[in-house]
């Protein structure tokens, strides 16, 4: 008869301790962590969206007066794309501030993709420089009522007022890295449109064009952040 085989035990070493899934484990935030890729939340077209865009640390500042006009070429030529399209802005030292429309989450990626673009080769152009421009994903707020419009269009258009103050510095009453010389909705006589074609689209949803002001019109002299009353806050 054949001899039956025996299968042999081999010694395995004991489990260390470390590594595996646990509690508290992986990279540790820093001071400044970055947006999560998480999935964007649905939201109907009829909400616009507060969308911030930060840049690099190499990138020397959005106020450039060549890089702003540089800037506003790009985005006049595609400000609009059906679906979406950007309503207002303004352009600080390392970030801009968009309020933008579209008619679903898809439509608001593809529109940011594009308006990231044109932002990163206008800065490459006038500053001669090559590689990545944005820091990160976009941050996005939807904006769901009259007054969340209203305090997201004024934090927007007069955000260049309160880092002025912060530095101590004195602001021009409409700031020229944004859209608030197209701007109607300043209060009346303080402001003069500019007749010039504008950057950016004329609005589409209701909360843009009509809610908002039932709160008021905005004064070009005010600060975001300097005063907690519920109409300007």
């Amino acid at each position: 008869m054949k001899e039956q085989s025996r299968q042999l035990s081999l010694p395995l070493r004991p489990r260390a301790s470390w590594g595996g899934r646990r509690e508290g484990a992986g990279r540790k935030p820093g001071p400044n962590p970055r947006i999560r890729h998480l999935s964007r939340e649905r939201f109907a077209g009829r909400f616009p969206c507060h969308v911030t865009l930060r840049v690099r640390e190499d990138v020397p500042s959005l106020r450039s007066v060549r890089l702003v006009k540089e800037f506003e070429r790009s985005l006049a030529r595609g400000c609009e794309r059906g679906n979406f399209r950007v309503v207002h802005y303004s352009l600080l030292g390392n970030h801009a501030h968009l309020i933008v429309e579209a008619s679903e989450r898809q439509a608001l990626g593809r529109g940011m993709k594009a308006v990231g673009a044109r932002l990163a080769r206008a800065v490459n152009r006038v500053f001669g420089r090559r590689g990545p421009v944005l820091l990160e994903r976009y941050h996005l707020r939807v904006l769901k009522t009259p007054l969340e419009v209203r305090r997201a269009i004024r934090y927007v258009l007069l955000n260049a007022r309160r880092h002025a103050r912060r530095a101590g510095r004195r602001a021009l009453r409409v700031d020229p890295a944004s859209s608030g010389r197209w701007f109607d909705g300043w209060k009346r006589g303080l402001v003069r449109r500019d007749r010039e074609p504008a950057s950016v689209a004329q609005p589409h949803t209701w909360l843009l064009r009509v809610g908002w002001r039932r709160h008021g019109p905005l004064d070009p002299t005010d600060v975001p952040g300097a005063r907690a009353s519920p109409a300007t806050a």
